[in-house]
């Protein structure tokens, strides 16, 4: 019989200080994934655009080192580092205690992506160390902290001064902590993007960015005089674009409005939504107040012209939003994101006051651009014609009987109906998934075959994705629907399963069929990716078996050569070519077993990067997906 255990007031635990995040890092970052690791820079540099925003700084530089540590300096005013009502250095305050910064006054910050004053000390807690230099009225303050906790000491409270300088500003330099993250080497791509987009949301903003790392410095500089409507074109500059990008911004109850789109011949939209700098991957309320509004207008227009006559149906959103690139970048003096890491914006003044600058400021565009006006509405047709089409072949095709998720016969369902238990594992093959099927457990684990490389949804008609026998099969047995070209046809609470995962042969052939399936999600469910339920199993190449001791699996070439190189005395290897080599019980332990398996969750943390790079791989221009491979091939690695 299982020991009862106590719980009463000895139970609570209070976490002092910085221990809390330390504790629960996730809670904070997100994540302790690469993408978490990454949000570390952010946050420090999104302290230093707030103030640019403030009108104190348009000089931001990010450094990588060469230790794996990296520095953000700015000419901004400086941390302030008097003494504090608390009687320590206000700088102190700033990087030892949660909810402490200058964001929570109106009168210093206007606008701020700094939220809830944690980022600072957030990043301090989850470093190694972080070393920060503060250089204010002519002299230059230094602090040091590591794991959270500082190490310099004060002088009555103050920090010590190191020096003199006719400089101002702030130079943090901080290493991340690897007993924390997964991983603790900085993905360049993921921010030098982050870096080119926050340019473009500040034209009068210079980025200088250093990578220290490698055999020789990689320096870069990022400066966009044409701010947004240089972003849309830099989104667009591989597609073929029906006219010049339209621009207009506005002001009301203090919130500055800033939009740009531009319509290509692509049947996709691309809606990306910032607030006071910082990408919401998740949208909201501003991004709602301009699609409502558009969409408003767009039809009315089509009412006047005659193009839409008394009996014809509106426009959706989707239909009018065909072929849309848009930029849309609100500054709000007090914005409420759900979480930490601000990927929705919550205040509905925000969708008002959007709504009303983007009515206005469209019809007085409009008004004046005919024929800008006529390609717009030109785009709606179309889709509005292909979305009738493809309505009719997904009733025809989705909602036949024999295709309902109870009478799949390839899916092997589990026994559980708690979607937050179970998982479903789409495994190509029948060898492979005829062993799955015995290997897992029945209660919480489906297993889904699949035969073969599905249809590359890249290049393919909404029409030829729906006839495809696999796809239509997934679509079923997720149960939440799909999103391309009908709107809001996909619903996240429909989910039946908690994780999807895909288990494929760790050669060409299986990460071909890895990229073709998570094609499939981002253009047609991207919310299983952004809400984190998308995973790839990581099989085992090798298992190790000793002539003494025990056997191991060893699931990549650097473990091998470890192995190699730690293991006294004579062992057998055997490589697994393929899941199918596998017998039920080496698949449970090595791939299903939630105890033991190696599993890499999806996950995207830059929208219009992630858009590229998947047109680039998986579309029909093949010298651009060349010369991706070529700069890539050495350090290619699944990591999205």
């Amino acid at each position: 019989m299982a020991k009862k255990v106590t719980y009463d007031e000895s139970s609570i635990s209070i976490l002092e200080g910085l221990e809390a995040v330390r504790k629960r890092p996730g809670m904070y970052i997100g994540s302790v994934s690469r993408k978490g690791l990454n949000h570390l820079v952010y946050e420090i540099v999104d302290n230093s655009v707030d103030e640019h925003l403030a009108g104190e700084c348009d000089l931001i530089q990010v450094t990588l080192n060469a230790d794996g540590s990296c520095t953000v300096e700015d000419n901004g005013r400086g941390i302030p580092v008097g003494m504090h009502e608390k009687g320590v250095s206000a700088a102190r305050i700033v990087f030892s205690t949660l909810h402490a910064g200058g964001k929570f006054d109106d009168s210093v910050y206007k606008t701020s992506g700094g939220l809830h004053g944690v980022g600072s000390s957030v990043v301090n807690a989850l470093s190694t160390y972080m070393d920060v230099e503060i250089s204010r009225d002519g002299k230059i303050h230094h602090d040091r902290y590591e794991q959270g906790h500082p190490t310099e000491e004060l002088v009555k409270g103050l920090l010590p001064v190191i020096g003199k300088t006719k400089k101002h500003g702030t130079k943090i330099t901080f290493l991340p902590d690897p007993t924390i993250f997964e991983k603790t080497r900085f993905k360049e791509d993921e921010i030098i993007s982050r870096l080119h987009e926050t340019a473009y949301l500040n034209p009068r903003l210079t980025i200088q960015y250093t990578d220290l790392r490698g055999d020789e410095p990689i320096e870069m500089t990022f400066h966009e005089e044409e701010g947004i409507v240089g972003f849309v074109k830099d989104v667009n500059k591989n597609s073929h674009v029906l006219h010049d990008v339209i621009y207009f911004s506005g002001e009301a109850d203090n919130i500055g409005v800033e939009v740009a789109f531009q319509y290509t011949d692509e049947f996709h939209e691309n809606v990306l939504g910032f607030c006071n700098n910082i990408y919401n991957a998740e949208g909201g309320a501003h991004l709602t107040g301009f699609k409502t509004t558009f969409t408003s207008v767009i039809n009315a227009y089509a009412r006047e012209l005659g193009i839409l006559k008394e009996k014809d149906a509106n426009f959706t959103g989707a239909d009018v939003r065909n072929g849309m690139t848009a930029v849309i970048s609100v500054k709000h003096p007090d914005p409420r994101f759900e979480g930490q890491t601000k990927t929705k914006l919550d205040n509905q003044d925000a969708a008002r006051v959007t709504g009303k600058v983007t009515g206005d400021e469209i019809q007085l565009y409009f008004d004046k651009h005919l024929e800008q006006l006529k390609t717009v509405i030109g785009c709606a047709e179309k889709a509005a014609k292909i979305r009738k089409t493809e309505e009719k072949a997904r009733t025809n095709l989705l909602q036949k009987q024999k295709f309902s998720f109870d009478s799949n016969g390839k899916l092997a369902n589990c026994e559980s109906r708690d979607a937050s238990k179970c998982e479903i594992f789409i495994v190509e093959g029948d060898s492979a998934g005829g062993s799955a099927k015995t290997a897992r457990n029945r209660n919480y684990q489906a297993i889904l075959p699949i035969r073969g490389k599905i249809l590359n949804v890249e290049k393919a008609s909404i029409d030829k994705v729906l006839a495809n026998a696999e796809i239509k099969t997934m679509i079923n047995a997720f149960g939440c629907g799909f999103s391309e070209g009908f709107g809001n046809d996909f619903d996240i609470t429909k989910l039946r399963y908690n994780k999807i995962i895909i288990m494929a042969d760790a050669d060409v052939d299986g990460a071909h069929i890895s990229t073709l399936l998570l094609t499939l999600f981002y253009r047609f469910m991207p919310e299983l990716i952004f809400e984190g339920h998308v995973y790839v199993a990581m099989p085992p190449l090798y298992k190790a078996m000793p002539d003494k001791g025990e056997e191991e699996y060893l699931y990549d070439d650097a473990a091998l050569e470890k192995y190699r190189k730690t293991h006294k005395g004579k062992f057998t290897l055997q490589r697994y070519k393929g899941l199918g080599e596998m017998d039920a019980k080496q698949l449970w332990e090595t791939t299903l077993d939630p105890e033991r398996r190696l599993l890499k969750k999806i996950e995207i943390e830059d929208a219009r990067m992630a858009s590229d790079v998947t047109a680039m791989l998986m579309g029909t221009e093949v010298p651009p997906r060349k010369k991706f491979i070529y700069d890539h091939a050495l350090d290619a690695e699944l990591d999205i």
